[in-house]
């Protein structure tokens, strides 16, 4: 394994020992040392990684999103290779959303509570990150639009944020509230939502 690989396994395990803990106990109540027993390191090894606990949470934020952005753009692309609509790609997108909250639930319970603090020093850098995500969702919306599948009047911005959050919110109520319910059956739900079934016309 060379230097930059090693780099990278190193750092995943800070990702997860942190988003775990955090998720737990709140940021400020985590230290550096938890992070670095839970992640099987030394304590040296957090800093020689990153400068501060703050940084490592904004890097941690990044990769996250980073993450999530990809598997949505990743359940567009495939949808268009298979020649599907926009509809179908947006319905591709939101359980892409779901598996990935399904696979990562501390970190979305984390970014979804950090969504909402303003005083944060990594406000900006998350409102960056969530902006990639939603734009990933508005790219297809505008393409919806441009092939006529979608209406013109459609608020690209508000409709793109609207279903990021559906997926966020959805999931972590499945996950807290109906964790019996399978993946399929949630996803069912949310896409009679995108389908517009939900007035049962």
């Amino acid at each position: 394994m060379d230097t930059s690989t090693r780099r990278q396994a190193t750092r995943q395990k800070l990702y997860e020992a942190a988003v775990t803990l955090i998720a737990e106990k709140g940021f400020s109540s985590t230290t550096v040392d938890e992070i670095a027993e839970r992640a099987g390191v030394a304590k040296g090894t957090v800093y020689y990684n990153f400068k501060s606990k703050t940084e490592l949470f904004e890097e941690l934020l990044r990769h996250g999103v980073g993450l999530l952005t990809a598997s949505l753009k990743a359940a567009a692309d495939e949808s268009a290779a298979r020649g599907g609509t926009k509809v179908e790609a947006l319905d591709g997108m939101i359980r892409a959303g779901l598996v990935f909250i399904d696979r990562y639930p501390a970190f979305t319970q984390l970014y979804v509570a950090e969504l909402w603090r303003t005083n944060r020093a990594w406000q900006s850098t998350l409102l960056v990150v969530r902006q990639e995500a939603v734009a990933v969702v508005e790219t297809v919306l505008r393409e919806g639009i441009e092939a006529g599948e979608l209406h013109e009047e459609i608020d690209i911005p508000l409709t793109a944020a609207a279903l990021v959050g559906m997926v966020l919110v959805a999931a972590l109520d499945w996950q807290a509230f109906q964790s019996e319910r399978s993946l399929d059956d949630v996803h069912a739900a949310l896409s009679r939502l995108l389908y517009g079934r939900v007035s049962g016309r």
